[in-house]
């Protein structure tokens, strides 16, 4: 395979080099030879070690997904750009194997240890350490994993059952800007992907995590408004909402007690704050910014998108549809489905195709108008829906979005926001979590076959 890069060399005053063509030639096994062909500028980054073995290595070596559609050969500087994060988010865990992201009022704050660990923050990065290729029992992270689970588990088990978050802090940058609840949904999340055959051979730590997973989504679920959005709602709470009805699903895929009823009703309000015949975004609980309004449309429609699709390619195949039938509630009427069925299928894939497409637009993209970790966040959703979704177009969005997140890169391997979520910590690991997305293209696939 012959990979074209398009992207930033690392460094502030890093010059633009020429493409230089790397033929990698991969022994396996005792004999077996495989051979990857990149292009990249000849200095990817400078001062930096060596590549721990069992990491985002594996990405390079095709590695990350078993489906061949969404097997992805990572660029050679973007794989060193998350090493070079992720040995700085290592740098930065507390003893007590959180990690924080300060406090709104001090948001000038750049000492990842001058600052209190927090359960949204550990969350985010402990996701973002799963997701590079460590877990407990392997990989050159598994033992700021393993405290970090522990910092996380001992702080569900501790939270008063009335209570609707997991922890008594206040006011911090993540709570202020997202919402208030935002810490049990993000625990929740991250205990969904540990329960996602990261645990090994251990039952009963199994069924401390299945435990405080179901502590999370009951807090959750008893937040939840009318509308469907979620209580506590900070400045850019459509993104809390949007957090929200993710943990939800990938909770109910691990068999947590999900209200089904309440999963709908949370994606029906993500979908409704997009119009896909004109364009409009409501942007009340976005802060008056579309990126974030539009993104969760997409991600709170890419399932139900899939399936609608799905089901009308069988449909052409067996020869119930024509060959350019399209995922209509008429034609999904014909194939079968209820006319309410029909329409919210319809009107779920006429969502994702239109959001998807705004959400991309260089004019969206700009957000708030400089980089917070409130886009970084949106960013990441639009990545993760389109592999949700199936959809082959994620390998031009990861090719511009690795582009920019190469560009901004601290000389350090931190990433920080320069407005609102500002934390070094919470920002790199999202932006870990964006460019390592596609070793967990199997995951999210998966995860887009539940409905």
């Amino acid at each position: 395979m012959e990979f074209t890069s398009h992207l930033h060399p690392i460094g502030k005053n890093t010059k633009k080099m020429k493409p230089l063509k790397i033929a990698l030639v991969i022994l396996v096994g005792a004999g077996a030879i495989a051979l990857q062909s990149f292009r990249g500028p000849e200095k990817v980054l400078t001062n930096y070690k060596s590549i721990p073995k069992g990491c985002v290595y594996r990405t390079l070596m095709g590695e990350e997904s078993s489906d061949s559609s969404f097997r992805y050969f990572t660029d050679v500087k973007v794989m060193r750009s998350l090493e070079h994060g992720l040995v700085w988010l290592m740098q930065a865990q507390h003893p007590d194997g959180g990690w924080g992201a300060g406090t709104h009022r001090r948001q000038d704050v750049m000492d990842p240890h001058a600052v209190q660990p927090d359960p949204a923050t550990t969350a985010m990065v402990s996701m973002a350490i799963l997701r590079s290729g460590s877990n407990l029992q392997s990989g050159p992270y598994a033992s700021q994993l393993k405290r970090a689970l522990g910092y996380l588990l001992e702080t569900i088990e501790h939270s008063p059952s009335e209570a609707s978050n997991i922890t008594e802090l206040t006011g911090t940058q993540i709570q202020t800007k997202l919402g208030s609840n935002i810490d049990v949904i993000l625990a929740s999340q991250f205990l969904s992907n540990m329960l996602d055959g990261q645990l090994g051979n251990d039952p009963q730590l199994r069924e401390r995590v299945k435990r405080a997973n179901n502590i999370c989504v009951s807090k959750i679920q008893r937040f939840q408004e009318s509308n469907g959005s979620f209580a506590g709602s900070g400045w850019a709470g459509v993104l809390q909402s949007s957090l929200a009805t993710n943990a939800l699903e990938s909770a109910q895929a691990q068999g947590a007690p999900v209200d089904k009823k309440a999963l709908d009703k949370s994606r029906e309000f993500q979908k409704s704050n997009y119009n896909a015949r004109t364009g409009d975004v409501n942007t009340a609980m976005g802060a008056g910014v579309m990126l974030y309004s539009v993104t969760g449309s997409v991600r709170a429609s890419a399932k139900q998108a899939r399936h609608a699709e799905e089901e009308i390619e069988n449909a052409r195949k067996s020869g119930k549809l024509g060959k350019d039938d399209a995922p209509t509630a008429r034609n999904l009427e014909k194939i079968g489905f209820s006319p309410d069925e029909a329409m919210k299928y319809a009107t779920a894939y006429e969502v994702y195709q239109s959001a998807k497409a705004k959400a991309q637009e260089d004019a969206v993209m700009n957000g708030f108008g400089s980089n917070g970790g409130e886009e970084f966040l949106s960013y990441l959703q639009t990545g993760e829906s389109m592999v949700i979704g199936k959809d082959q177009e994620w390998k031009k969005w990861y090719e511009n979005i690795s582009g920019r997140m190469l560009h901004i890169q601290n000389d350090d391997g931190s990433w920080n926001g320069h407005h609102c979520i500002t934390s070094p910590v919470f920002c790199t690991a999202t932006c870990v979590l964006i460019l390592s997305i596609n070793q967990d293209t199997d995951k999210l696939v998966r995860l887009g076959e539940s409905r």
